[in-house]
């Protein structure tokens, strides 16, 4: 159990789990909690996904195998009360989120300020980056990325627009974000977690995939506390 903590650790990294993995409201956790004889209200299940979704995210995170050197960018509209923003998102390759960021603008600075931050974040330069043809895009990379291969291309960036896909559906099951802050401690959570567990099934044997799955679970396991490393 986590110190002044009600709850055993099995329950909160179930709740977690649950919560970033499946579009489900806390309500709708608080119900399948109680149909196992748990009684724990949305508050509590909102409170301990807020406390350890990142906390979990950035161990998963850790967890990943190999990032590929060609990262594939793009940004999508949010409306967030009447207002329009922008969620710049970064994918390696394989298609697993390396970096979101919520923003007002679709510039130049923008665009700069999300590379800062995604390289901070993955601690290396990427050999391509492949865009849409936002001219932001462009002059961002000439200031700071010189050295890296820039392939702009419509068709080219379906591996990044696909990824918008999950974000929409949670936005959707949300009734919409409330906040900048909120869809960005949200989103940033939600990316790791989820491409912790959605393996590309179709592209793996049955074997292989429940073999894939049973190491994941044991992964989270690990990082949520119910077992030590090996």
């Amino acid at each position: 159990m986590y110190p002044r903590h009600r709850f055993p650790v099995e329950i909160i990294g179930y709740c977690v789990w649950l919560y970033y993995t499946f579009p489900l409201s806390y309500r709708d956790i608080e119900k399948m909690m109680l149909y196992r004889g748990i009684e724990a209200t949305y508050e509590s299940i909102r409170e301990r996904c807020h406390k350890f979704g990142q906390q979990y995210a950035n161990q998963v995170r850790r967890k990943r195998p190999y990032l590929t050197d060609r990262w594939h960018l793009d940004e999508v509209v949010i409306a967030i009360k009447g207002q329009q923003y922008y969620l710049w998102r970064a994918v390696d390759s394989q298609g697993d989120v390396l970096d979101i960021l919520m923003q007002r603008h679709r510039d130049t600075q923008a665009a700069k300020r999300f590379f800062r931050k995604l390289l901070k974040q993955q601690g290396f330069v990427p050999r391509v980056i492949v865009t849409d043809k936002l001219k932001s895009y462009e002059a961002a990379k000439n200031g700071m990325l010189q050295s890296v291969e820039h392939r702009q291309h419509k068709r080219l960036n379906n591996l990044c627009q696909n990824s918008h896909q999950p974000t929409r559906l949670r936005e959707r099951r949300m009734r919409k974000f409330k906040s900048p802050g909120q869809a960005q401690r949200f989103l940033a959570a939600f990316g790791p977690i989820r491409d912790h567990f959605h393996l590309k099934q179709h592209q793996l044997t049955a074997q292989r995939y429940r073999e894939q799955m049973h190491q994941r679970f044991q992964d989270w396991q690990e990082i949520v506390g119910l077992k030590s490393a090996a």
